[in-house]
């Protein structure tokens, strides 16, 4: 019935070749008639493998029409102990697979396999090699006219490129290395063509830190300078923008990835090593790109995840009861319109959310739509079919509470996961998608059906131009339509489809060991705790709220999948960088002092070292001991403060002493919330309070003192006194003996010379 099938409307001549070729092929599978057509040698290839590896590079067209001629290009290597010698590189056309599960089936099988394998076309089209050594290669390419393969009715044909030859230990012919790919036969547009939309996704990693410069514009740090190598024309990005510019897919856009490449537009700064950062060189990469990809989504639907593109599973499944963290989604959501619009001046849609590799569960769906979106990206492989419907229904499936899954199909998402930079596996994925699209088009509805791909989030180049080679192989529209993602989510669904979605139990246990870890949201609250504590007291609370708050959702970002070390080092150096901000205003270490007398102040000063005022700010001194040293009438007292940046500013207490002795004094910086800030500052107050009865001691000293001195003073006058009287009664200087004695007698004697 098959085989009628497959001739059902072929000319008679190449209906019975292809008969007594697949009658020979039906011989040689039977054991008793094998040796007729095969040496036995094909059954000892089979139990040691081949010896030669076939490897096909290009095939062009993908997806030929009736007059195009097909070329195959590709290599042949001898991996085998022997020469080979006259050999040659054929072509083997299969019949029309029957379904995708056929397709997958043939995709997976290796080496020659006698009766599976249909037989050699026109040899007139082989290349002949007469001799290849142990361990050499040689390139060859095949070009046969499509009318010369003989396909009929629309399908995937299973194509076979096989080298066959003989060696000294096997004397007769046989097939000696086979490579199998597929090719889309639908020469003519379907009737019925189905609506695919490609998702186009324009993801980085985190690059930015929470660390700005002081300047006005506020300049960031990266992490490092990669991602101006994912910018330039030949990297991941550049290569997107350009290849996606002529696509028709819808962009889908972390808002975070676009707002780092805005950053570096402005200037940017560079984390070094064991140094200070450095000035970014790459800013005009960073220019060029965004100006590319403002040109390449006009006209084109842009979806925009929630900002730094969360990973949703880890929320819903360790971040729900850590306080704070579903929080983060909303302004996630809210930012992520502004922040496309105003880079890429188009519309934007936030309707959508796309957890991990589609994967969803109760809690998931919860969590992606809790900050709005009605939409959640799911795959086939999660959202799984029963397979009663006997085809593949429409991607949207509504799920219940006004929300739709979106459910991409799962072979077409990973088509391109593997080593695309090898120009075998690319080739053959570009053929195995295009076979898959076709096989879902020729499924039996009567319902026009719409499929969704959702391919890795961040491809890398060779990927990103397989997947463009694969999507051009569609651009003539005989199978498939593009359709963008709110079509596909508005289209109308399959009531036969599965909308139940999968219990908790049957999420991936491969993506569940990759989810962050409770540590991890616990660590982000306490970071967000003491920025809501620090942000209250500044003048310019922006410089810190948006760079932190855009940090915070940073690190809950799906791209730390993978990368548990770099994400835990990345939420440490934000809380530090933090915490070092917050100590940039203190209370001023403080000696000891010494309080004489019942009263005095105390000076305590309070530091800024940020680049803007602090405000709201109440600092409290509270004695340890208030029976011996009070402020105010009780034991502690408090000011508010203000100060200026890159200043200091002293507050005085008045204090008391009541009794003596030392005093341990605490000095705390408070918010107005009275949320205590920064570390307490301890010192000893030794208080030295005087009381009456020692007062009047000290006074009764003092009078005794001065009576003393008062005494002493009279004394020493008297004393004074009577050695002046003493001194009037003595005679004078000139007295007679000691003088010449006049000689008339008058008294008076004067000094006479001779």
């Amino acid at each position: 019935m098959a085989e009628a099938a497959d001739i059902q409307g072929a000319s008679p001549a190449p209906a019975r070749r292809r008969w007594l070729r697949r009658t020979m092929i039906l011989l040689a599978g039977t054991p008793v008639l094998a040796g007729l057509v095969y040496s036995p040698a094909p059954r000892a290839e089979a139990a040691t493998g081949p010896s030669v590896d076939v490897q096909l590079v290009s095939m062009a067209p993908a997806a030929p029409v009736k007059g195009d001629t097909l070329t195959l290009e590709g290599v042949v290597v001898n991996n085998g102990s022997e020469t080979i010698n006259d050999a040659h590189v054929g072509l083997r056309v299969g019949p029309a697979l029957a379904d995708r599960s056929s397709i997958g089936e043939a995709a997976e099988r290796t080496g020659f396999r006698p009766g599976n394998d249909p037989g050699e076309i026109d040899p007139a089209y082989a290349v002949k090699i007469d001799r290849l050594p142990t361990k050499v290669s040689r390139p060859f390419t095949l070009t046969v006219p499509v009318n010369k393969l003989e396909l009929d009715k629309d399908g995937v044909y299973q194509l076979g490129v096989s080298l066959s030859g003989v060696t000294d230990s096997r004397p007769s012919e046989q097939v000696l290395g086979i490579k199998r790919t597929f090719l889309p036969w639908q020469p003519e547009a379907a009737s019925k063509r189905a609506q695919l939309t490609y998702v186009w996704p324009l993801i980085s990693t985190t690059h930015l830190t929470a660390e700005t410069g002081s300047d006005e514009i506020q300049t960031p740090v990266f992490l490092d300078d990669s991602l101006a190598e994912e910018l330039k024309p030949t990297g991941r990005l550049g290569q997107m923008v350009s290849l996606g510019k002529e696509l028709p897919v819808t962009w889908v856009i972390d808002p975070d990835l676009l707002a780092t490449v805005d950053a570096m537009t402005k200037g940017y700064r560079v984390r070094v090593p064991g140094g200070k950062p450095v000035q970014g060189k790459n800013k005009a990469v960073a220019e060029q790109w965004l100006s590319a990809l403002e040109t390449a989504v006009q006209g084109k639907k842009v979806v925009a995840l929630p900002f730094a593109d969360p990973d949703l599973a880890s929320l819903a499944h360790r971040g729900k009861d850590v306080s704070g963290s579903l929080g983060q989604l909303r302004p996630a959501t809210d930012k992520a319109k502004q922040a496309v619009e105003t880079v890429l001046h188009v519309p934007v849609t936030t309707d959508f959310s796309w957890p991990v590799d589609g994967a969803i569960d109760p809690s998931i769906v919860n969590v992606a739509t809790s900050a709005g979106a009605h939409n959640v990206l799911a795959r086939s492989d999660s959202l799984q079919e029963s397979g009663a419907l006997g085809y593949t229904p429409s991607a949207a499936r509504p799920i219940g509470a006004g929300t739709t899954a979106v459910v991409a199909d799962a072979e077409l998402s990973t088509a391109f996961e593997g080593d695309m930079l090898s120009a075998a596996n690319s080739t053959l994925a570009v053929q195995r998608f295009l076979a898959d699209s076709l096989a879902l088009n020729l499924q039996k509805t009567e319902e026009q059906r719409s499929f969704v791909v959702t391919p890795q989030r961040m491809p890398t180049v060779s990927q990103v131009q397989t997947m463009a080679a694969a999507l051009r192989g569609l651009q003539a529209g005989r199978w498939t339509q593009p359709a963008d993602l709110e079509a596909a989510a508005t289209a109308k669904p399959d009531p036969g489809a599965t909308t139940q979605v999968p219990g908790a139990g049957q999420y991936p246990e491969a993506l569940a060991k990759q989810e962050m870890p409770v540590a991890a949201f616990e660590k982000i609250r306490t970071t967000q705790n003491t920025l809501d504590h620090f942000k209250v007291i500044l003048a310019a609370p922006d410089r810190v709220e948006i760079p932190f708050g855009n940090t915070t959702n940073r690190e809950m970002s799906t791209s730390w999948r993978g990368r548990p070390d770099e994400a835990r080092l990345y939420r440490d150096q934000v809380q530090e960088y933090l915490l070092g901000l917050t100590q940039k205003v203190k209370v001023v270490p403080k000696s000891d002092a010494t309080l004489s007398g019942h009263s005095a102040t105390i000076p305590i000063s309070v530091q800024n070292s940020l680049v803007q005022d602090v405000h709201d700010l109440v600092l409290r001194v509270r004695s340890a001991n208030p029976t011996r040293l009070m402020f105010g009438k009780s034991g502690q007292a408090e000011q508010q403060v203000s100060v200026q940046g890159d200043h200091t500013q002293t507050v005085k207490f008045p204090a008391n002493a009541t009794a003596s002795g030392p005093v341990e004094v605490t000095a705390q910086l408070f918010t107005k919330d009275g949320i205590p800030y920064g570390e307490p500052r301890k010192f000893t107050v030794e208080a030295t309070e005087v009381t009456p009865t020692v007062m009047l001691v000290i006074a009764g000293g003092v009078l005794l003192l001065v009576l003393a001195g008062m005494k002493m003073y009279a004394s020493r006058k008297r004393v004074a006194a009577r050695a002046a009287a003493e001194e009037s009664t003595q005679p004078s200087d000139e007295s007679p003996d000691t003088g010449p004695q006049s000689t008339d007698g008058s008294g008076t004697g004067e000094t006479v010379n001779h």
